[in-house]
């Protein structure tokens, strides 16, 4: 059977949250520990840059953050190769080569880029490394043949735009240097997690996360100040579990469904308050979480040994990067000192 090589990363630019775990962290350690795969995961510090280039603090400050975090959830370095974007100068002459091949007009056309540029509220002023990310995007899955890439929904088209970037290539140049990629999303009906202001999506930037790192006292009062139903003012009254965000972390975290089921049905009727529930999801929580938090504080412990796996990892990472770049340089014909 042939092998594949999955290839994803997050921006670092704060300490990662339970969001993050449900979207694609929990995919990858599966992955990772299915054996089928070659693994590569990027702490994506030069897109991170792209919308903070006046705050680099923030991401260098965040690198050891998401390690941590990655480490903690069961990413392992004998399994998953981590590398840092930045220390691989490949992924930019090949975003250069890609460059050529993509118009101006297509990028515009990037419902994720463009949904992001309005969430940023750029207006006018779009940096251009942010305008081109779909490209930088399409060089770091490239640079590795990663054929399948975890990502949320959301992400097809930055996935579409890669897969006609390597077409394009392999047209234009006669050889089949570059391999097509495939998403690998959630299993339908995990979607997208809350936030815990009820906010459609969990977010750094809305502040509305419980993070991986949090200790059980700051989670238990995220929990305790969780929206419900505004409508449930006593104890007595129905309540609604639809647009309840306590019980949507209950579908997804819990494994008791048919105790999750009976909590919905007599919030529903009338009987079950809010505080309640509040308590019984902060257990289901700290039944997630502690484990997690365990292994997050055993790495924190010696950071050196942590600032080897990503020395190691991203040298490994070049290596393979380079071999791809080589073969796009001879498709292309810029080898004349061969």
């Amino acid at each position: 059977m042939a092998r594949h090589t999955f290839l994803t990363g997050d921006r670092p630019t704060g300490r990662l949250h339970i969001g993050h775990y449900i979207g694609s962290l929990k995919n990858r350690v599966a992955m990772q520990n299915s054996g089928d795969y070659d693994n590569f995961v990027m702490i994506a510090d030069t897109q991170a840059l792209t919308d903070n280039a006046n705050n680099p603090e923030k991401i260098r400050n965040s690198l050891m953050e998401v390690a941590l975090d990655y480490l903690a959830v069961g990413i392992d370095p004998q399994k998953t190769t981590i590398l840092v974007q930045s220390a691989i100068p490949a992924l930019s002459e090949l975003t250069m080569y890609y460059l050529d091949l993509v118009t101006v007009n297509r990028l515009n056309r990037n419902p994720t880029v463009k949904a992001e540029i309005q969430q940023k509220a750029f207006g006018e002023s779009v940096p251009a490394g942010f305008f081109i990310y779909p490209v930088s995007q399409a060089a770091d899955i490239t640079a590795f043949k990663a054929d399948t890439v975890p990502v949320g929904d959301d992400q097809e088209p930055m996935l579409e735009q890669a897969r006609e970037i390597v077409r394009s290539f392999n047209r234009t140049y006669h050889r089949e240097v570059l391999v097509e990629p495939e998403g690998y999303f959630p299993p339908k009906g995990s979607g997208r997690l809350p936030g815990i202001d009820g906010n459609a999506k969990m977010s750094k930037s809305l502040n509305n996360g419980i993070y991986l790192a949090d200790d059980a006292d700051t989670v238990q009062k995220k929990i305790m100040s969780m929206y419900t139903d505004p409508n449930h003012i006593h104890v007595e009254d129905p309540g609604q579990v639809a647009g309840n965000v306590v019980f949507t972390y209950l579908d997804i975290f819990d494994p008791d469904k048919a105790k999750v089921a009976e909590l919905k049905a007599q919030y529903q009727h009338g009987g079950l308050g809010d505080v309640k529930i509040k308590r019984y999801l902060n257990d289901v929580m700290d039944g997630f979480l502690s484990p997690i938090r365990q292994r997050r504080e055993q790495y924190a412990k010696d950071m050196a040994s942590v600032q080897q796996i990503l020395i190691d990892g991203t040298a490994h990472a070049n290596e393979v990067a380079n071999q791809t770049l080589q073969e796009v340089r001879d498709a292309i014909g810029f080898n004349y000192f061969k």
